[in-house]
């Protein structure tokens, strides 16, 4: 079969910020009816490539040509390259919660005339933008009542409405569950059918390897090759040597794991949904976790999981109902976010960018914001003393910023997650709950993560990790709770723990949750 005809060449694209050049020389090629990857470590320049491309960063703040179409151009901004149909859906979506589906499609992009719009046909049209992408929703429905998923398709259909020929999705199924995101992967292929070329951004190499036609590999800025997925034969693996440049013989660090006795105990907590006040988000749910251990959360998208995590964190989800917390076998007042630092928890969000970090803060700042008076005299905060530990986990963390005075808000995805980290280090927490530690995060970064994990239970501390990866749950925790709609359906402990054994109890209700006595000694 002849090869599709190039629709876009980027041609040695350099990019720099102060003190630092993100692209060096890049180069990329994607063909008509493609989806094209691009992988590489956290901070190797992927979404900086894309926003060049996209005009976020316009023509003249880098070097290089962007050939689209046979012609060169020179995109001043994204209305101007979305006027070519280039399209990019940036990880953080970009949605207006309070407006509708129907306003959020056709925002800045109104139908009617006479400068009135028409909301008859503004409705019409995104119903069937709305059926294109697999949507039944109603369009008049707000965008914060629908979950991240269908947001991630709404995002699609507006950019079917603005006749996208060249889509950009900077990790689209980062927040998704299997379910989603395979809807959402058929739908690109589909895409590709209709004539829409996609360049995808994502660290879930088995999602890259399952949907590409071509992938290019950037490290430090570099462009290192570009692989034909069925030529090359390529698996995950041959990514990951291109990604890292060397071939990662574990996808977890090795270790042996120092139980103690029981540091931390939630027993029989109920806590009600925060506006909805029937329905229950915890439900008469008990666990426990041991001095070094690391204890793993399973459940679907939407099963509790965080309600339970935040509910204990100083009851910062809905409304506590009942139930009681212990530590080292007393029973401790976790009433608010203080009483819980207080009495030695600390909580690694889900969402880094909203509840972990104050994006216009810099790294010293972020590290030490959880606990303050630690460095502070009759509460003036020293400056040096605030220089020196954000130093000191910037190295011990290898946190890639050439100093703690840069922005958070300019490190990669992985550097902001050891911010994070570093932030609740500080704290001296006995317990750490860290809420899917490594979403759209590389494989490189997230066995630095699995690392830090595994020395803060060698600590003694406990460890209580929430992911959707089942994988990462299994290659990391000694025991690992199921959920599913707010209750604690099974306690497996690692040896008995398989994806299969784990979905079952994901997914029903019928197992009810029993403390073995024999895990508890």
């Amino acid at each position: 079969m002849a090869p599709q005809p190039v629709i876009l060449e980027m041609r040695a694209i350099t990019k720099e910020f102060p003190g630092v050049k993100a692209l060096n020389d890049v180069s990329l090629t994607v063909r008509a009816n493609e989806i094209h990857a691009i992988c590489g470590e956290n901070g190797a320049g992927k979404s900086t490539l894309m926003k060049v491309l996209s005009g976020v960063y316009p023509h003249g703040t880098y070097t290089g040509d962007i050939v689209y179409g046979a012609q060169t151009m020179r995109f001043k901004d994204i209305k101007s390259s979305e006027q070519h149909g280039i399209v990019i859906i940036h990880q953080e979506l970009a949605l207006i919660p309070e407006l509708s589906i129907t306003e959020n499609i056709f925002l800045g992009n109104e139908p009617g005339r006479h400068g009135i719009i028409s909301w008859t046909e503004a409705r019409r049209r995104a119903s069937e933008l709305l059926a294109r992408v697999g949507l039944s929703d109603d369009p008049d429905t707000q965008v914060k009542n629908i979950g991240v998923g269908k947001q991630q398709l709404v995002e699609i259909a507006k950019a079917l409405n603005k006749e996208v020929k060249l889509l950009i999705l900077d990790e689209p199924t980062a927040a998704l569950n299997e379910a989603e995101s395979a809807h959402l992967l058929d739908l690109i292929v589909g895409l590709k059918h209709k004539g829409v070329s996609s360049i995808i951004i994502s660290h879930k190499l088995n999602e890259i390897e399952q949907i590409s036609d071509q992938i290019t590999i950037i490290r430090d800025g570099h462009t290192i090759e570009t692989l034909d997925v069925k030529k090359d034969g390529v698996d995950e693996d041959r990514i990951i040597r291109g990604m890292v440049g060397r071939t990662l013989e574990s996808r977890f660090p090795e270790r042996t794991p120092n139980i103690g006795d029981i540091l931390f105990e939630a027993r029989d907590l109920v806590v009600q949904h925060p506006q909805v006040p029937e329905r229950l988000v915890v439900k008469n749910s008990s666990f426990y976790v041991r001095q070094g251990e690391i204890v793993g959360f399973a459940g679907l998208m939407g099963a509790g999981r965080t309600e339970l995590a935040r509910s204990i964190f100083g009851r910062s989800y809905g409304t506590w109902l009942s139930g009681s917390i212990y530590k080292n076998g007393n029973e401790i007042q976790v009433r608010n976010v203080s009483e819980a630092i207080d009495n030695g928890l600390a909580y690694v969000s889900e969402d880094r960018k909203v509840l972990g970090l104050n994006l216009l803060n810099d790294i010293k700042e972020s590290i030490v914001s959880a606990k303050l008076r630690k460095i502070a005299k009759h509460g003036v905060v020293s400056d040096q003393k605030q220089y020196a530990i954000a130093e000191t986990y910037r190295k011990s963390l290898r946190i890639k910023s050439p100093d703690v005075d840069r922005g958070v808000g300019t490190l990669s995805g992985g550097n902001q997650q050891k911010v994070v980290l570093a932030k609740w280090m500080f704290t001296d927490p006995d317990i750490l709950i860290l809420d899917e530690p490594t979403r759209g995060i590389d494989v490189g970064a997230k066995f630095e993560i699995y690392a830090i994990i595994q020395e803060l239970a060698a600590q003694g501390k406990g460890v209580i990790v929430i992911s959707s990866e089942l994988p990462e749950l299994l290659g990391i925790s000694d025991r690992i709770y199921t959920i599913f709609e707010g209750q604690i359906t099974n306690e497996l402990p690692i040896a008995e723990a398989t994806p299969e054994a784990l979905l079952r109890s994901m997914t029903s209700a019928k197992n009810t949750q029993v403390t073995k006595d024999v895990s508890r000694a």
